[in-house]
């Protein structure tokens, strides 16, 4: 009953997001000559994200609908008059959510990593990518390398005729810069190369000498009537990159790179303990405080350190000068160390922090998928219709209270506000209380719809009437 409507909505779900992706990123794709198997590319490897979002949305509208139309067929009822209960119904459900859990839990830590790194790879090779050879009448065009062209006019009924060409030429370095004026000219594409023939016509070509030759005031004027110019287009060519290559970051990195990461920072940051321990034990009692300036040493301890406060027999008692700045750059010295091992530490907790929210969130986005199934089967039976309307807008609803959640909980957990996995874990937590409610009510079949509000106006105390004095 489920497996059909859930395939048919995720279909629709990924339709409207791939939608959402044209209209929102196809501006930066026309116009640079990209093949369309690249465009094609681009896009399946987006679907990850995609299919992260479609599925937990699907499974929520086909569970609310395939028990809406239990319950408003009357089917609940003949089946709970035969004696089946709530649990004995559902069951099938919830392994069905398990086994749908498992495939997202191996997507999302596996799939969907490499497929944003690839995406990411493939949109850096985009951007790189130059426009088309585009002339506009009156305007500088620069697309391609070592070159500057403006034409006065173009021909409206031939697009390959210009008039008025100005060609700057900077092949040989802006030093020796190479003028070509002409009063029309040809464009002539060549056909499976990676150049240009612009034939010009009537014109000059204006330059200073080459830096081959050596007469260093030479300066020449040429006079064309024709005259064939070369343009190399392989600029504007479209060119991949090794899409394996790479730095990767916490949203391109597989789940057990990032543990062992983890590892690694913590691994530095308990060798920065150590070494912060060993500077505090040199100070006698490690007694170290951090005011608004940074790391400092009490004054009680610091009037206890041999090598600050220690007086000299040869000099009477007194503390020599040198004796006193030597005192200070150690103190400095130990301040330095004391918050660079502090700033390391927080750096490498900070950063393990990172990796374990999104280690979280991949396994908790898997889970929500049979979290929704179990919220969407005794919601379904609650609302009695298994309309189109009313499920969609059912699950919309808690699809963006468990998104919001999810969201304030990543941007918490990232801040140092919560631990990781509060902050990735609170969205299914509070969503499966209400699953094991709402599964919890059914099951009693206590008849009513569940009270999630209630009133706080005090109830108006009806008058009773007494027969006798009435």
């Amino acid at each position: 009953m489920l497996p059909g409507p859930m395939v048919a909505w995720i279909g629709v779900l990924m339709f409207l997001l791939v939608m959402q992706f044209l209209i929102k990123y196809l501006p930066q794709l026309v116009g640079k000559g990209l093949p369309v198997l690249a465009i094609a590319e681009l896009i399946v490897y987006n679907l990850a994200y995609m299919l992260v979002l479609a599925v937990p949305m699907a499974a929520l509208i086909s569970t609310l609908m395939a028990f809406g139309k239990l319950a408003e067929s009357n089917a609940y009822a003949v089946i709970k008059g035969a004696g089946v209960s709530f649990p004995q119904l559902v069951w099938p459900v919830y392994v069905a959510g398990l086994l749908l859990a498992a495939g997202m839990w191996y997507f999302n830590t596996e799939i969907h990593p490499e497929a944003n790194f690839r995406a990411r790879n493939l949109w850096q090779d985009i951007r790189l990518a130059k426009p088309g050879f585009d002339l506009q009448a009156g305007e500088f065009y620069d697309g391609i390398e070592n070159y500057k062209i403006l034409v006065g006019d173009i021909a409206q009924d031939n697009a390959n005729h210009l008039n008025d060409i100005t060609i700057y030429d900077y092949s040989e370095g802006s030093r020796f810069r190479t003028d070509i004026r002409a009063s029309s000219g040809m464009l002539e594409p060549i056909k499976r190369g990676g150049s240009l023939n612009l034939v010009l016509f009537d014109g000059e070509i204006h330059r200073k000498r080459s830096p081959g030759t050596l007469d260093t005031d030479r300066y020449e004027k040429l006079s064309f009537k024709r005259h064939l110019l070369r343009i190399s287009m392989e600029d504007l060519d479209f060119k991949r990159s090794d899409p394996a290559e790479g730095r990767r970051t916490d949203r391109t990195m597989k789940s057990d790179e990032m543990k062992a990461l983890v590892d690694s920072l913590e691994t530095s940051a308990e060798g920065q303990r150590v070494q912060l321990r060993s500077i505090m034990a040199l100070l006698g009692t490690g007694a170290v405080t951090r005011n608004e300036m940074g790391v400092t040493v009490r004054d009680d301890v610091r009037s206890s350190l041999p090598f600050i406060s220690g007086a000299s027999a040869d000099n009477g008692g007194l503390v020599g000068v040198e004796t006193k700045q030597l005192a200070a750059k150690t103190m400095r010295g130990v301040q330095v160390q004391v918050a660079a091992a502090q700033r390391s530490i927080l750096w490498a907790h900070s950063k393990a922090d990172r990796y374990r929210v999104e280690i979280h969130k991949k396994y908790s986005l898997a889970l929500a998928c049979l979290i929704f199934m179990m919220i969407g089967a005794p919601l379904g039976l609650f609302i009695r219709r298994g309309g189109l309307g009313t499920s969609a807008a059912l699950a919309v609803a808690i699809f963006l209270f468990h998104w919001v959640s999810l969201a304030n909980g990543e941007k918490l957990a990232d801040r140092g506000y919560l631990e990781p996995w509060i902050g990735m874990w609170i969205a299914d937590i509070i969503t499966g209380l209400i699953a094991l409610y709402l599964t919890f009510f059914v099951w009693r079949d206590l008849n009513s719809i569940p009270r999630f509000f209630f009133s706080f106006r005090k109830p108006v105390p009806t008058k009773v009437l007494d027969p006798l004095t009435s």
